[in-house]
């Protein structure tokens, strides 16, 4: 598989257009579209600037095979959360942490007092 085709999968993958790559990535997208369609060869800069736009590190765009092979699509959404969670600072990842951590605590909470409440009845 060429560049531009492992490029397009994981902009696929991701549920990204073309456009909003392109965008991001400061490039036209017709040059982005030659990219993905191995008319050009895109230079290091610019794999490296696709490779932070699909947020995936520029050796996963020469890894072979589909990275995204053993993800369903309920999984992909949570993956990318994950990683959006890991970019933030110490502080907000706490913070998130925290938040999570106590929406689990009251599910046990509520499960405990309803199972009690069911035995007594």
């Amino acid at each position: 598989m060429n560049i531009g085709s492992k490029i397009k999968n994981t902009r696929e993958a991701k549920g990204l257009t073309q456009k909003e790559v392109a965008i991001s990535v400061n490039m036209d997208q017709s040059q982005y579209s030659k990219i993905e369609k191995g008319k050009t060869d895109p230079s290091t800069s610019t794999l490296e600037k696709i490779a932070k736009a699909l947020d995936v590190e520029l050796a996963e765009l020469f890894a072979s095979g589909n990275i995204f092979k053993d993800i369903n699509s309920a999984d992909k959404t949570l993956v990318e959360k994950i990683k959006l969670i890991e970019q933030l600072d110490e502080p907000e990842r706490k913070s998130i942490y925290n938040i999570i951590d106590g929406l689990f605590a009251k599910k046990r909470l509520t499960d405990t007092l309803s199972n009690a409440l069911n035995i007594a009845h």
